[in-house]
Order: structure tokens, then sequence, then C-alpha cells
């Protein structure tokens, strides 16, 4: 779906102005988007199986919830509307604990440039998998890995991606660190 999303500077600021999603990506321009890594409280980590369709990273198992804060969006109402349209999940700002900002850059393959700043958020998964209620052109499945799966160096087939290394073992310290506080 193209959305109408904000056109941030190279390190997160406002510009004032506003583009489709398909234009910011076309372009390269930084925007903002939201992570949301749900955990369960035995230690398993939600991964979302990306929709077949997808432009990018079709059928990956990857982040449990993401997607972009569209034009005016505040960063809790986008990650709380995310969670919801992708999962069927409602969640409360509570429930999300903000684990940090992190700047994206890949040039994909099909031409797409993803210039982004990902607003990181942990949850506890309280919910069982099987009444959440998919967005299929989006997810194409869920499922409940070991937390370690984050921190692995085994490159299991269409799950993650091993460049992504260092982000996947910071949000598995915050997990961590979550986890001994509840």
């Amino acid at each position: 779906m193209d959305e109408l999303i904000d056109i941030l500077t190279s390190d997160g600021k406002p510009t004032g102005k506003t583009a489709l999603k398909s234009e910011a990506h076309k372009n390269g321009w930084f925007h903002a988007t939201v992570h949301i890594w749900l955990y369960t409280s035995d230690k398993k980590i939600l991964l979302q199986q990306r929709a077949f369709t997808k432009k990018v990273f079709p059928g990956l198992w990857d982040i449990s919830v993401a997607g972009h804060i569209a034009a005016g969006e505040d960063i809790l109402t986008a990650a709380k509307r995310e969670v919801f349209e992708e999962l069927g999940l409602p969640i409360t700002e509570e429930e999300l604990f903000k684990i940090g900002t992190r700047i994206h850059h890949v040039e994909h393959k099909n031409g797409i440039i993803d210039n982004e700043h990902h607003h990181v958020f942990i949850a506890e998964l309280k919910t069982p998998l099987e009444k959440l209620i998919l967005q299929k052109d989006e997810v194409e499945g869920v499922k409940l890995f070991d937390l370690e799966v984050l921190t692995s160096t085994k490159n299991l087939e269409n799950v993650l991606l091993p460049r992504f290394h260092e982000y996947y073992c910071v949000v598995y310290d915050k997990i961590e660190s979550r986890l001994k506080t509840i």
C-alpha cells in the first residue's frame, strides 16, 4: 500500500515535506518506521513471515511487526496501529517499551532505497498465536522461535538476515533485561 509519509533529514529531523512511500523509496529520502519485537515470558520471540508478494525480503521470517509512520502520525500511535493491522492485536502504550532508534540504509536490487529511522520497541506477547488475525497482504504466517535465534550465528534458511546480526543482539539484550524486571 502506498501511503503518505513525512520526509526527514539524515539525522531524523522533520523537513516539513511529505511524499508517497514509493516516491521516498525511489529517491532514497529518509523517513520513519516502527519495529515492534514481541516476546513471551518463557523466552520466545514472535517472528512474522513476510508475505510472498512483498517487494523486499518476501517470505523472510523477520521482525514481529514493522511498518511506516504515516505523515503527521505520532510514533506510539503508529506502533499500536501496525500491531493491530498486522496481527489484530490491540496493544497499549504502556505495553510498548522503546529500546532505541536506528538508522537503516539498504539499496535493494529492485531499485528501492530504504533510508529509514527505525523506532524500535519491545512488548510482551500474552495472547496465544491462534487468536491473532493476520493481515494477509503483509503477513504470510507467525511462529514462536527460541529467543536465542536473535543471537545465533547459525545461518537458518530464510530466518532473519545475517547482516543485521548486531541489531538483533541489541534487541535480545533488551528483552533479556526486561524479562529480569518482570
